[in-house]
């Protein structure tokens, strides 16, 4: 259990980080790209393009999200990218390095945000692809899916809220 004790910081991203952003991002996909008959520079230009492109997404349309970081013990380990509105806290990405997954380490910052959630009223959502394992990590948590759009999953976490002492989720307030 001495990986749970471990001290996980955020701080935000910088250009200087993006090698670092694209070998996380680069890692997230092996396994999808693994059974395609391409050269290793083949798969490496492809995912460079892909990720520019997200990057470029991301900044483009997110542009008030906190593109952070994610630290254990000082050394970068992961990103976490979260867009706050006054509606919802959007998850727009979390991301580890391989080695470091199944550890806990994302539940821990799930629950940090989580915790946001409940403390600020405000649901919780991400958009995870159909075949994303870490769908089922999303749904222990509690997430519910609000809306299926086509290769993406729209899920969400609410809040519980204390309405009369009923405990009614936030979602049946209104």
């Amino acid at each position: 259990m001495q990986e749970l004790e471990t001290a996980l910081t955020l701080r935000p991203a910088t250009d200087d980080d993006l090698p670092f952003l694209f070998r996380v991002y680069a890692s997230t996909r092996a396994a999808e790209l693994a059974p395609v008959p391409w050269s290793p520079a083949q798969k490496e230009a492809f995912l460079r393009m892909q990720f520019e492109a997200q990057h470029r997404h991301y900044h483009q349309y997110f542009t008030d999200a906190d593109f952070l970081v994610i630290l254990r013990d000082g050394q970068p380990i992961g990103r976490l990218y979260v867009h706050r509105s006054p509606d919802e806290i959007g998850l727009v990405d979390i991301a580890l390095l391989p080695e470091l997954r199944n550890a806990g380490l994302g539940t821990r910052l799930m629950n940090d945000l989580i915790a946001e959630s409940e403390a600020r009223g405000l649901p919780l959502s991400i958009h995870v692809e159909k075949h994303n394992r870490a769908l089922r990590f999303y749904l222990r948590l509690g997430f519910v899916q609000v809306a299926d759009e086509g290769v993406y999953l729209h899920l969400k976490w609410t809040p519980k809220m204390d309405i009369g002492g009923r405990g009614l989720s936030a979602d049946f307030a209104d």
